[in-house]
C-alpha cells in the first residue's frame, strides 16, 4: 500500500456560513492523501495501473465550485467524490483549509481534515 499526496491545490470558493463570504468568497487550500495499492504501476510504469493526479484534481476542483456553509460538509464530499470515482483508492484523508479567515484577527487559516475509507 502506497500514500498518493496532493498537496497545495489552491482554489478561489464561496463557502462560509456568512452571506459576505458566499458573495465575495475566498482563497481555499486543499491537501489530500490517498492510500493506494501501487504495486502494478510500480512494475508496469503505466498511469492506467494507478490513478492520474490529473483525475484527482479535476473531482477536488468541481467540488470546491459548490458552495457549502462548512468546511466539514466541503472535505466530506470531496473526499466521497474519490472513493466514488476512483476504484483504486482504499482510503483517503482531505484537509480544507480556508485562508485568512473573517475572525477578527490576524490568522493564517482555519482547516478540517477528514479521513474516509472504503
Amino acid at each position: 500500500m502506497s500514500v498518493i499526496s496532493i498537496e497545495g491545490m489552491d482554489f478561489y470558493a464561496f463557502h462560509g456560513c456568512f452571506e459576505e463570504e458566499r458573495a465575495i468568497g475566498t482563497r481555499f487550500r486543499v491537501d489530500m492523501e490517498m492510500n493506494v495499492d501501487t504495486f502494478k504501476a510500480q512494475q508496469s510504469d503505466n498511469l492506467n495501473d494507478t490513478v492520474s493526479y490529473l483525475d484527482v484534481y479535476q473531482v477536488v476542483k468541481r467540488e470546491m465550485a459548490q458552495s457549502s456553509n462548512l468546511l466539514e460538509h466541503v472535505a466530506d464530499r470531496i473526499g466521497q467524490a474519490v472513493l466514488d470515482e476512483f476504484v483504486q483508492v482504499d482510503g483517503v484523508r482531505v484537509k480544507v483549509t480556508k485562508l485568512n479567515p473573517p475572525l477578527g484577527g490576524q490568522i493564517a487559516g482555519v482547516s478540517v481534515a477528514i479521513e474516509k475509507v472504503r
